[in-house]
């Protein structure tokens, strides 16, 4: 298997056995070139979502990305766990509905349009 899809199944288990909602993963391929893939999980509170952002960081770290970092450690409501070729979005779940990451990345984008 190749190494970002064990990696994305890896952080995709470490999500669900800890609770976290509404997981899904995004392919980005023709989509974007910041990252491979995105997945989304939503949290039931602030020290949860830190929680799950600590547990997805040290399985980036363990798959050998030490330039992984959170992004959005003093909110609440939302992190971002930066693995390069895989993001991962933790939002408490208002915020994600307001967001609609989702949508917005499970849309096609017209290549001339792609930019990022």
């Amino acid at each position: 298997m190749d190494k970002i899809l064990e990696l994305k199944q890896s952080v995709i288990n470490t999500l669900d056995k800890n609770k976290a909602q509404n997981i899904i993963s995004i392919d980005l391929k023709d989509k974007s070139s910041m990252a491979e893939y995105m997945i989304i999980a939503s949290g039931t509170s602030s020290r949860h979502l830190q929680s799950l952002s600590e547990q997805v960081l040290e399985k980036f770290k363990n798959y050998g990305i030490q330039e992984s970092k959170i992004e959005g450690k003093q909110s609440s409501e939302w992190k971002l766990v930066d693995g390069i070729d895989l993001i991962v979005h933790i939002f408490h779940p208002e915020k994600r509905k307001f967001y609609e990451l989702e949508k917005m990345w499970s849309e096609l984008i017209p290549k001339e349009k792609l930019i990022i």
